[in-house]
């Protein structure tokens, strides 16, 4: 059981533990959708594909719009976008540029310790404190907030990929 958890939102078969808070409105900053919004192209579609998923199931494994585990939300939106990035929560941490939480940008991901030592949660920033994110196995594709006192303290990195 322990080796199970250990892997959650790994896409390895693992459930993790449900996640807090209801799915929030994205504010009016939290699109960014434009060049004079600063946010590069590529990372405006990632955001924008990102949040057409709010609503979607959780489903262990799952890398399809009919439900998507954390990794395979970020796998899925970003190959929409002409990118490929490995499918484990590990490998994608292991990716790209890391990034000071103070300089994270919409379309960068945001990696939680959860349920193991190390990464094991990824989400998408999408503008101010918030991000997307698949987060359990009794919840759907939702926003949340950073500052949250659950995913602050549990936050481990951000990277920029493309």
């Amino acid at each position: 059981m322990l080796t199970v958890m250990a892997t959650a939102c790994a896409a390895r078969g693992g459930v993790p533990r449900p996640f807090p808070g209801a799915a929030l409105p994205p504010s009016a900053t939290a699109e960014p959708t434009h060049a004079d919004s600063g946010v590069p192209h590529a990372a405006s579609g990632v955001v924008s594909r990102a949040l057409a998923f709010l609503g979607t199931p959780y489903r262990n494994g799952g890398s399809e719009p009919s439900g998507f585990d954390c990794s395979g939300l970020i796998q899925y939106v970003y190959r929409q976008e002409g990118l490929s990035l490995p499918r484990e929560v590990s490998e994608q941490y292991r990716i790209g540029r890391k990034v000071p939480l103070r300089e994270v940008r919409p379309g960068d991901l945001l990696f939680f310790e959860t349920v193991s030592r190390g990464a094991s949660h990824v989400a998408i920033a999408i503008g101010g404190d918030q991000f997307v994110h698949a987060p359990s196995s009794k919840g759907v594709v939702r926003v949340e907030r950073l500052a949250a006192s659950y995913w602050a303290k549990r936050f481990v990195g951000a990277r920029r990929v493309g």
